[in-house]
Formats: structure tokens, sequence, C-alpha cells
């Protein structure tokens, strides 16, 4: 498909002609979020449900309450408390409409402006030196989600190196997916070892968004840096592209239906009409 001349060119502007040819190439974008303010109120409330279920006072610097979160949670505990403020976040009525704002104009160009949206959002937590809250190398398409999706992940911290993710290029993963029968019987960590010369750890800033195709091989490793990860992920498709294992109305629900479509969904052609 990325062979075939872009008729459609002439239809788009040149910068989200540059845009989508990012994407393509890369198999995600980061960019700056589009809405600061909405940043700045999914922080703030991170911050306050954490405060809750850790049973502490709401911190002034909830940047270094992130960071440093290993002083008030052991290893033991730390998927009790991201369950806790995971429940805590998806509570807030706002958070989904808010999540959306920090890259609408990015998905109405990526993915298209009737939108499908995941139901709850899901929160990562990283402390350096665990070897507990790995996510083995993986691609989502392989595991029930529809190659339509994408992934919009949210760093609430700086990330960088074993602090971050990393994803396998384009190039690299079409070889993969052409020969991943040598890897039957075999372990995640064997796949790992095989890609991990090509694979890329992505450097995503607070302040940035990551919107990736999760048909790449991706995932990550024992955080070696001084500083606990937090991230968000949420994924996103159109409402109208084929869907696999999880389902609209189960795992997704439409968030973006315009006009004409409802009109249409709703219209009854009149009985006895011979057409």
């Amino acid at each position: 498909m990325n062979n075939t001349p872009n008729i459609q060119n002439a239809f788009f502007k040149p910068d989200e002609t540059a845009l989508a040819e990012r994407f393509l190439e890369n198999g995600y974008v980061i960019l700056p979020v589009e809405d600061k303010a909405a940043l700045e109120k999914i922080k703030s409330a991170l911050g306050a449900v954490i405060s809750k279920n850790l049973g502490v006072s709401q911190p002034g610097d909830v940047a270094a309450l992130l960071d440093n979160i290993a002083d008030h949670v052991s290893v033991d505990d730390l998927n009790e408390l991201r369950l806790g403020v995971i429940a805590g976040l998806n509570s807030l009525s706002w958070l989904r409409a808010e999540y959306f704002n920090l890259v609408r104009s990015t998905l109405q160009n990526l993915v298209g402006n009737e939108l499908a949206m995941q139901r709850r959002i899901n929160l990562s937590i990283q402390l350096p030196h665990d070897d507990s809250s790995l996510l083995p190398v993986h691609a989502d398409v392989w595991s029930g989600d529809s190659p339509f999706e994408v992934v919009v992940w949210l760093p609430l911290v700086d990330c960088h190196s074993t602090k971050s993710m990393y994803l396998l290029p384009p190039g690299p993963n079409a070889e993969i997916q052409k020969n991943i029968v040598k890897f039957k019987g075999k372990s995640a960590e064997d796949l790992f070892t095989t890609i991990q010369e090509d694979v890329d750890f992505l450097e995503i800033k607070f302040g940035e968004v990551l919107v990736f195709s999760q048909n790449l091989l991706h995932g990550n490793r024992v955080n070696q840096e001084t500083g606990t990860r937090w991230s968000m992920n949420c994924r996103f498709k159109s409402l109208f592209s084929p869907y696999a294992d999880k389902k609209l109305g189960e795992f997704f629900e439409p968030i973006t239906l315009r006009a004409a479509t409802r009109l249409g969904l709703d219209y009854e052609m009149p009985k006895g009409l011979d057409v």
C-alpha cells in the first residue's frame, strides 16, 4: 500500500500530508499535546488520586511525587496502588474527553473524524530496577486487537532509555512477521534478543504524546534509571473500520459520531415503498 501513489494528497493540507507520511514511515509520531490545560488537569487529578490511595496529603509538586513514588510504595504493593489509581481516574466523568483533547486534530488526521475510543484508560507504573512490571515484546494485533487501531501513549514524567518503551521500526517489524513461525515454542525473551539491535527506545518528555501503531512489536525493559516511569495509554480507531476481539460497545465506545451518520443510522425506509 505504501508503494501506491497517493492520489488523495490533493485533498489534504501540506501539514496533514507531512504528518501522515511520518506516521507511515516510522509507525509512530511524537508531538506536543494539543491542549496543555487538559494535560495539567489530568496530572493534578492523578496527584489527588495517588494521595488518596496512599493516605497522604496532596503534594504541591506532583512531578516529584511521581518520580519518587518508590519512597511511598514497595514493589509488592505497587499493583494494588496502580489498580486503585486506574479506578479513581476512570471514575472522573471528564477524563476521556480531556484525554482525547490532547490529540484531537492528530487523530482526526491519522485515524478519522468518526472515532471509537477505549472505554477505560490504562496506567503503567515502572519503579526503578523492578522486574515485576515488565511488558514483554508483543504486537497487540496478535492478541485480539484490530490492525486499524492506534495507541495514544501519554508520559506523565520525562521518559527516555529504559524509563521509556521501545518500538521495532516498520522495516525490521515486517521481516520478523514474515519469519515469526521460527519463534514458535520460543519465549518472548528469545524474540527480543533477536530484535534488540533494531528497536528504538523512545525519548518522550512530559508535555508530549506518542501515537503509534500497535501492529509494531513493542514493550519495555527493566527501568535502569533513577526515577519511576508513569504513563497512560488508550486505543482509538475509526468507528466503521473492522473490529477484532475487542468489540464496539464492549471495549470501544463511539465518541465523535457525526450528524449525517446519526441520521443515516436512525433512518428507516418507508414500508410499502417499491424501490
